[in-house]
């Protein structure tokens, strides 16, 4: 697919065992406005690192370790409440451990257990903006992880379908253009009224041929 770009050209992870959709989802956090949310997603991507890195659970202070990562991950730019202090410059150039990855079986496996996870947190927020901004999140997030599966192409319909089955009907996207293109997916390239500006045409070009068939 043109546009695509291969990990080497995209931006280094600090901690690259994660995975860059932790680091999508550390970078979300840092928008939320509300600190009471903002401590809630925080725990919610805590989580989802603890099941990303189970054979942790045998080291000392587990917990205390993942704290660590998420403010190293976030380049400490994450103001969020911890149980714990501030990592050092130490704990800064320790070399993560492996990741191993749990084999329980989810359905659409290409998304990954992390959308799982926060889809679960985004069920439990209550209704408003933030709760709004984590369902637009998910949903490109579960976009990337299908191209990473499926190069080709998705239609966002099927991410919206997707969603609400996974969710049991608890989450809806309510606009579905807040899905970004498969290009913004993968270089990082955020022009949103380009964005915009191209799903209106598709969506348009789509309605135009479905009314044609309609005729015929």
């Amino acid at each position: 697919m043109e546009g695509l770009q291969y990990n080497t050209s995209r931006e280094q992870l600090k901690i690259p065992e994660y995975g860059r959709n932790v680091k999508h989802m550390i970078d979300f956090a840092k928008t939320v406005e509300d600190r009471d949310e903002r401590n809630q997603v925080a725990k919610a991507i805590i989580s989802v690192m603890g099941q990303l890195n189970p054979h942790l659970r045998d080291v000392d202070d587990f917990t205390h370790k993942l704290w660590d990562h998420l403010f190293i991950i976030s380049n400490f730019e994450l103001d969020v409440d911890s149980p714990y202090p501030l990592p050092d410059i130490k704990a800064i150039e320790e070399k993560p451990e492996l990741v191993n990855y749990s084999k329980g079986r989810i359905k659409y496996a290409y998304y990954g257990k992390s959308v799982s996870f926060f889809i679960e947190e985004a069920i439990k927020m209550k209704d408003g903006e933030e709760k709004d901004a984590l369902v637009v999140e998910i949903a490109n997030l579960m976009k990337r992880s299908f191209l990473i599966w499926n190069k080709d192409h998705v239609d966002d319909e099927i991410i919206v379908k997707h969603l609400e089955e996974l969710s049991d009907g608890l989450l809806k996207l309510k606009d579905e253009d807040a899905i970004k293109d498969a290009d913004q997916l993968v270089s990082g390239n955020t022009n949103n009224n380009n964005h915009r500006r191209k799903k209106h045409y598709h969506k348009t070009k789509k309605n135009n041929k479905n009314k044609y068939k309609k005729r015929n």
